[in-house]
């Protein structure tokens, strides 16, 4: 289903794929792409996209939201085929989930839920339309990594794992495809306002209560502007470059410590 301001797509505009993108930084990603004049291809894995699609839709550009699970591979090659032969100007890859409590009190298949998203999808889809990219000579990439990639995650240790590997990865890729013209950029947000710690179940932490989470719209902008000007990395907010900084010289026992006041179940009582 497309869903446009016309019956066909003009082809003339840009054309951006957002993964994620039902609520939260993937939907803001999306209306960034749309205010600078992409036509979109959307997905996530819920409902929900297709009224992310409505909203879109109304900033003159085609949007063509996708329904599908993408931490298996149907989901992406649904999300593959949906796109078709138009090349695809810029690659959003936003889609995550998240996980608290300890690892061994979770669910070993919501854990590898969360590894299968965030990283096996992920990597899947950047290879099929990152090749496409390299072979045009021309594209933009960009990654939605995190400032928990920098710090052993307790009580959230898959989940901030993963991030360690999509902030190293986005890094290996870009100089990969150095003087390729295509470009690699890595959002690094800390903690966002978004339904995140409700999937997560997250919301009696410390780090889930907190009201001073940024804004999706405000990181979203940030990301998207350092993927239209090809820089390779951003972390959003000055907060959490402090911490970032702080993270590279302070002992990862120490972090792990850290991560612990804040996304231990119940430390939402101790604040």
């Amino acid at each position: 289903m497309n869903t446009s301001p016309t019956s066909t797509s003009a082809f003339t505009r840009p054309f951006a794929i957002v993964t994620g993108a039902s609520s939260g930084i993937g939907l803001e990603l999306a209306r960034c792409c749309a205010n600078e004049g992409f036509d979109l291809l959307i997905a996530a894995d819920e409902p929900e996209i297709e009224d992310a699609a409505v909203q879109l839709c109304r900033r003159g550009v085609e949007v063509q939201p996708v329904l599908a699970d993408l931490s298996t591979t149907e989901g992406v090659d649904r999300l593959l085929a949906a796109a078709g032969q138009r090349p695809v100007n810029a690659l959003l890859a936003n889609a995550g989930r998240g996980l608290g409590h300890a690892f061994l009190d979770q669910n070993f298949a919501d854990a590898r839920h969360v590894l299968d998203t965030n990283i096996t999808g992920t990597l899947y889809l950047i290879h099929a339309v990152g090749g496409a990219m390299r072979a045009r000579g021309q594209g933009r990439i960009l990654i939605t990594g995190s400032i928990s990639g920098f710090m052993p995650g307790s009580f959230q240790a898959v989940y901030n794992g993963t991030k360690a590997f999509l902030d190293s990865f986005s890094f290996a890729l870009r100089e990969e495809l150095k003087d390729s013209g295509v470009t690699v950029s890595c959002l690094m947000p800390g903690p966002t306002d978004t339904e995140f710690f409700d999937r997560a179940d997250m919301l009696d932490t410390k780090v889930g209560q907190d009201d001073k989470k940024a804004d999706p719209a405000k990181v979203a902008k940030i990301g998207f502007e350092a993927m239209m000007n090809g820089e390779g990395d951003v972390v959003a907010g000055w907060k959490n470059k402090l911490q970032v900084a702080v993270a590279s010289v302070t002992p990862s026992a120490l972090l792990a410590k850290q991560h612990r006041r804040m996304a231990e179940p119940g430390t939402a009582d101790q604040r």
